[in-house]
């Protein structure tokens, strides 16, 4: 019987199951083209005991039996090869380590010979939309495994500044340094890519989701999911942090993350506060500006030439609601979603950051709100239901047709704004193939 992580976990049905179930997952999925490696477990306990050699070869033996066209790898908590037993059955073609960034460097050292992939990285910590200063002060929250959480934030937020990170990880700048510097790092899979629900760390109930996402529990980007675009798509890139809703005279820690370009200049009220560039490993560059309201504007340029411009802009009260789909055309299959971002403007149709209103849903026509979120990792509200308040400004509608085509109408209203209207459209095909003659 393999060794437990909890109590009635899988290894209760291991002998019975292990074999067959591996079995039935190669033969599921190796047809996928997505697939590069097959992995026969993440942080089994067995990698801690010499039973972790005899399970180790068994399993990637059953792998390669079904699919020897890609390698197999296991992700290791245990980073030091001498005290690893899965490590040491040789049956690994990559190594996969989980964290401990800190031993990247000395991998060749280490694992002579061995390949090299980062199977889980990051826990890094951010609530959208929320900015603790110094932002280059970085946190670990909590710092041990031992001691609660003592110097949090009272509303159980986390700053979106890429600057705190669970004790076992790392900020996403941290790591994603030494692996882009080192030729033989292959890579790294991030924890996680959205929030989910369960593991709230670093705060206890009311949190009910984690903050590890680069996207929210509504879909919603942090941050540093423009670090990431920066860093790993030929998409030109700028993006510039925080919003600018502010006290007078306050000091704000001003980032873009950036690409394509040599140089970014920052603007307030028309006045350039300076040129940064990247220089080192930089991955994104900092002015420290006093507040003033206004226009906060950002503009790369490569080779002296202009390369993409961006600003952020100064919110006055709250005016009305905006709806915007992700598509406006669906199909009428009974199945088939909009996901609606639903924000708050200002008079002069400036979104206001600090949006929390109570928003609330009326849908005629094909189809029906299928549910509700605001990407707060604090937020109790139920996802179905026909209201839901904004967190930061932003919050989330997803329709679902009916299988009967036609106009599927959103209202969204809340006290004191204008209400905003939306029409989707159902269709029997909403998409055409076109065949070239």
């Amino acid at each position: 019987m393999e060794e437990e992580k909890s109590k009635h976990d899988y290894h209760e049905d291991w002998d019975k199951w292990h074999v067959k179930d591996l079995q039935d997952q190669v033969l599921r999925d190796r047809n996928h083209p997505s697939i590069f490696a097959w992995s026969i477990g993440n942080e089994i306990r067995e990698q801690f005991d010499s039973t972790g050699v005899s399970i180790g070869r068994e399993l990637v033996k059953i792998v390669k039996q079904l699919d020897n066209t890609r390698p197999v790898t296991s992700a290791l908590s245990e980073a030091d090869p001498k005290k690893n037993f899965i490590y040491q059955s040789g049956a690994l073609d990559l190594v996969g380590l989980n964290y401990h960034q800190e031993v990247y460097a000395d991998f060749q050292k280490n694992y002579p010979c061995q390949n090299f992939i980062g199977t889980e990285n990051m826990s890094a910590l951010a609530t959208r939309g929320h900015y603790d200063m110094p932002s280059d002060s970085i946190r670990r929250w909590p710092k041990d495994g031992k001691t609660p959480l003592k110097d949090g934030n009272a509303d159980f937020t986390v700053s979106s500044y890429d600057n705190v990170s669970a004790y076992w990880g790392s900020t996403h700048e941290e790591t994603w340094k030494i692996i882009k510097k080192h030729d033989f790092l292959s890579g790294l899979f991030v924890w996680t890519g959205f929030d989910y629900i369960g593991e709230p760390t670093p705060y206890p109930w009311p949190a009910r989701s984690s903050y590890f996402g680069i996207v929210d529990l509504a879909g919603f980007p942090k941050d540093v999911y423009y670090m990431y675009q920066s860093e790993w798509t030929n998409k030109p890139v700028l993006h510039l942090l925080p919003h600018w809703n502010w006290k007078p005279g306050q000091m704000i820690d001003v980032w873009a993350y950036y690409n394509n370009a040599d140089e970014v200049e920052a603007f307030l009220n028309g006045k350039s506060i300076g040129i940064r560039k990247k220089t080192g490993d930089d991955l994104h560059v900092m002015w420290h500006v006093k507040y003033e309201p206004g226009v906060l504007k950002a503009v790369s340029r490569h080779n002296g030439k202009v390369v993409m411009t961006t600003q952020v802009v100064t919110a006055g009260e709250p005016y009305k609601i905006q709806l915007k789909a992700d598509r406006d055309k669906i199909k009428a299959d009974g199945k088939d979603l909009s996901y609606i971002t639903v924000s708050v403007l200002d008079k002069n149709n400036v979104p206001v950051p600090d949006a929390n209103q109570l928003v609330k849903f009326k849908v005629t026509g094909q189809g029906i709100l299928k549910g509700v979120d605001n990407g707060s990792q604090t937020d109790l509200e139920p996802f179905v239901s026909d209201h839901h308040h904004l967190f930061n400004g932003l919050g989330l509608a997803i329709i679902q047709s009916k299988a009967v085509p036609g106009e599927i109408t959103i209202e969204a209203t809340a006290d004191g704004l204008k209400p905003a209207h939306l029409i989707i459209e159902s269709n029997r095909i909403a998409f055409k193939l076109q065949l070239q003659k």
